[in-house]
């Protein structure tokens, strides 16, 4: 264990490979070693996700391998029986690993994407908690009282709905000045 650590460190001091390829090889160097009795895939994707943390890739934080792998166990025993093969003699291929680990990580931060992309207000939204307040105002009413309805609007983007209104003839301003009043149309 000494050994693996010590030569994923050199790998990546010396920047002979790519961080992602270091991690799947200290991965499969880790299984291949088996060093406990019992937990050894459990211990491999916490060692997955440490080294993902250190070279910045953090989606783990958000999803969970241990899921994504539990999802395709049948795949990650099947990659693995054929990746370790000839590991010993060393003539194993990392490859068929590697592959699989970065389909993980890639699925991991498709899910993360639409997760955050689910979170995001639709884009307008604001525009359309104006318009819907707009809508309902009991003439005359002033900025204040629209801020009032949209307290998460800014007054910029109250005052660009107004004036397209007012532009498409469904407002009217009157009066001048900071305590203007306006009226719906129609």
């Amino acid at each position: 264990m000494e050994e693996l650590c010590l030569a994923y460190r050199h790998a990546i001091d010396q920047l002979h490979v790519t961080p992602l390829l270091a991690t799947a090889c200290f991965v499969m160097d880790f299984l291949c070693i088996h060093p406990f009795r019992d937990g050894n895939g459990r211990v491999s994707r916490l060692l997955t996700l440490l080294t993902c943390y250190h070279h910045g890739y953090e989606v783990g934080r958000y999803i969970s391998f241990e899921r994504i792998v539990e999802q395709t166990k049948e795949d990650y025993y099947e990659i693995l029986k054929t990746s370790s093969s000839g590991w010993h003699e060393e003539k194993h291929d990392v490859m068929p690993w590697f592959t699989y680990l970065l389909s993980v990580w890639r699925r991991a931060y498709r899910e993360f994407e639409d997760r955050a992309e689910r979170q995001r207000p639709r884009r307008g939204s604001k525009t359309e908690m104006v318009e819907y307040a707009l809508g309902n105002m009991i003439s005359p009413f002033g900025i204040a009282d629209v801020e009032h309805l949209c307290p998460n609007v800014s007054r910029d983007t109250i005052r660009v709905a107004m004036n397209r209104w007012r532009e498409q003839g469904r407002l009217e301003i009157m009066g001048r000045g900071r305590d203007a009043k306006w009226r719906r149309k129609g």
